[in-house]
């Protein structure tokens, strides 16, 4: 079970095997702390993966994934070993636990969830919250990297020139079409030639649930993306890029993957070709 309610983790909280995390990561302009906001309440037992330097160091791009070293000792030092049940949360605006889950998945973690509607629908059924944060408990975490989750710049040029693969951007549709100028110093406007648009907002309820899956098929659909085709999924800086994986891989559709260095790196280089207006 790759998403779970508020009502089934309520049920397991406490059980040996169970691994809570706080996968929230907010942008810098909101001026949000995720590392203080889990301080002040998180749920009982969770421990913080502090998305934000979950990176490689060596990158000259923000949020790239991390080597597979780095993963394993991250995950060992928060108690999370290969026997562990995950279940990943977030409150941020940019559903940062679908980050969370598909570096999981890329790093061969076997059971691994989200809480549907984050730590905003918990709070709401007024479920409570802990400030205490418990040493965790050793873990041992084999980190097996999956090449095949992950696309290069390479590969997206490649995948211009001869298409492969589907290529959807998760940002809002002023960014991908160009009419919104990017707010980030030396990145241009527009999107990967051949893209299509599917905004990560609009897979979810207004409660901030993820929309059945059949909803989620009729989204990617309806903007000209092919389930029966192989997808690879990109945005702004690799993150909410995640959260389309994710609404995919609900949507029944598992052969997708990740351009890690999306926009960031594909509109700072002069280079790439580069889309305007709508969807070709």
């Amino acid at each position: 079970m790759s998403l779970v309610s508020t009502e089934q983790l309520a049920e397991q909280i406490g059980a040996g095997d169970l691994a809570i995390v706080d996968a929230s990561y907010h942008l810098p302009e909101t001026g949000r702390d995720a590392a203080a906001e889990y301080a002040a309440g998180h749920l009982s037992g969770a421990v913080f993966l502090d998305l934000a330097t979950l990176v490689d160091p060596a990158s000259p791009i923000d949020n790239t994934m991390p080597p597979a070293d780095i993963f394993a000792r991250r995950m060992e030092s928060l108690g999370i070993g290969d026997d562990s049940r995950i279940v990943l949360y977030d409150d941020s605006a940019i559903k940062s636990a679908a980050r969370a889950w598909y570096m999981l998945k890329a790093f061969g973690a076997r059971h691994v969830a989200v809480l549907d509607g984050g730590l905003a629908k918990w709070k709401a059924e007024g479920r409570p919250l802990v400030s205490d944060t418990p040493p965790p408990p050793p873990a041992s975490f084999t980190a097996r990297p999956d090449p095949a989750r992950l696309r290069s710049k390479a590969d997206m040029l490649t995948n211009v020139e001869t298409p492969r693969e589907q290529v959807v951007d998760a940002r809002g549709p002023g960014r991908f079409t160009g009419e919104d100028r990017e707010t980030r110093e030396g990145i241009e406007s527009g999107h990967i030639p051949g893209s299509r648009n599917v905004h990560y907002a609009r897979l979810f309820e207004t409660d901030g649930t993820f929309r059945n899956a059949r909803e989620l098929r009729e989204i990617f659909a309806a903007s000209g993306v092919d389930l029966a085709r192989p997808v690879v999924t990109t945005c702004g800086s690799g993150m909410t890029a995640c959260t389309l994986a994710f609404a995919l891989h609900l949507a029944g559709k598992d052969d997708v993957a990740l351009y890690d260095g999306s926009w960031a790196e594909w509109g700072a280089d002069p280079r790439t070709p580069k889309a305007a207006g709508p969807a070709e």
